[in-house]
């Protein structure tokens, strides 16, 4: 069943036995088609429309299939905090998968609070967010938390991502104006956060934006998020168009741009090794993907067999 939001309220459906025949389920924020039945005091989900942003991580399995995070999301909030979570490298991982949404990503670095000085904050992560806003903000005492202001126009969705007890449902409640999320405190002894969101929900905002809350995410596959890459790495893109292959590995070619300018000290290697890791890791995904492509197609076609042989065996009676 779905909370699917309606004028003057929201509505209860399920969905239809097509769309449940060929694997189509609504993520959060999916424009659908509602068949009401007032006789019957039922509403039933009937189609889903053409998303234009579609939100992904990837999953883990041998089938590589991407998990939807929400659709038709504008702008998703990449929600990190002072302290343990600040990881550049995580934070290059959420935009990979940002960036091959289509939405645009803002890096948003709360608990402010807990810092001497929160103007040096958004610094740890400008060498890794090249031309991405970076706002530091307090979702506690409400610091900073005017500045995302330009982001929450009506009729506008954003998506909340980032660990767990970063503040996500912390923020939600600062912007709601009220209460609506369960918040917890984080492990002393680790930093780290516990579950309180466990399912993906939708709020109204007052202006009239929608904000989506997702559960953390304890890991960040990059699925088949290769459109992502590219702008989360231009700095590596752009010196790679000095190397003198263009098949370039940025390993141990010869006349390799990108090596030379972690030599003289231009690109940290640390963020090579990053691009690498993720590239890797990407083509690891895509393959599985495909392998999984051929097992569901090979399960299909079985299938399809099964039903001749059955008809066959039927006329032969």
């Amino acid at each position: 069943m779905w909370d699917v939001l309606v004028d003057g309220g929201s509505v209860t459906a399920g969905i239809s036995g097509a769309l449940r025949k060929f694997g189509r389920f609504p993520a959060v924020g999916d424009f659908v088609v509602l068949l009401d039945q007032p006789e019957a005091g039922t509403s039933t989900i009937v189609d889903i429309l053409p998303q234009k942003t579609r939100f992904a991580r990837g999953t883990p399995g041998r089938e590589g299939a991407d998990q939807v995070i929400a659709a038709n999301v504008d702008t998703v909030f990449i929600v990190t905090a002072a302290g343990r979570d600040l990881n550049a490298r995580r934070i290059e991982r959420f935009l990979a998968i940002a960036h091959a949404s289509g939405a645009r990503p803002v890096i948003v670095i709360n608990k402010s609070d807990l810092t001497d000085d929160p103007a040096t904050l958004a610094d740890e992560l400008v060498s890794v967010s090249p031309g991405i806003p970076v706002i530091p903000i307090s979702a506690v005492n409400g610091e900073g938390v005017d500045r995302l202001d330009p982001y929450l126009s009506p009729g506008t969705t954003i998506a909340l991502i980032g660990s767990s007890g970063v503040g996500k449902s912390t923020l939600i409640n600062r912007l709601m104006g009220r209460p609506v999320q369960d918040t917890s405190e984080i492990r002393d002894y680790d930093g780290k956060g516990r579950h309180t969101t466990t399912v993906r929900q939708l709020f109204v905002l007052a202006g009239g934006a929608l904000m989506i809350d997702n559960p953390g995410l304890r890991e960040v596959g990059i699925g088949t998020a290769s459109a992502g890459i590219a702008d989360t790495f231009p700095d590596i893109l752009e010196l790679a168009e000095g190397c003198r292959f263009s098949d370039c590995r940025h390993e141990e070619e010869p006349g390799c741009a990108v090596q030379a300018a972690v030599a003289d000290g231009t690109l940290p290697a640390a963020r090579l090794e990053s691009y690498r890791r993720l590239v890797q890791e990407l083509a690891f995904e895509e393959e599985k993907a495909e392998i999984g492509l051929v097992r569901l197609e090979k399960k299909r076609w079985k299938a399809i067999g099964k039903l001749q042989r059955d008809i066959g065996k039927t006329k032969g009676r």
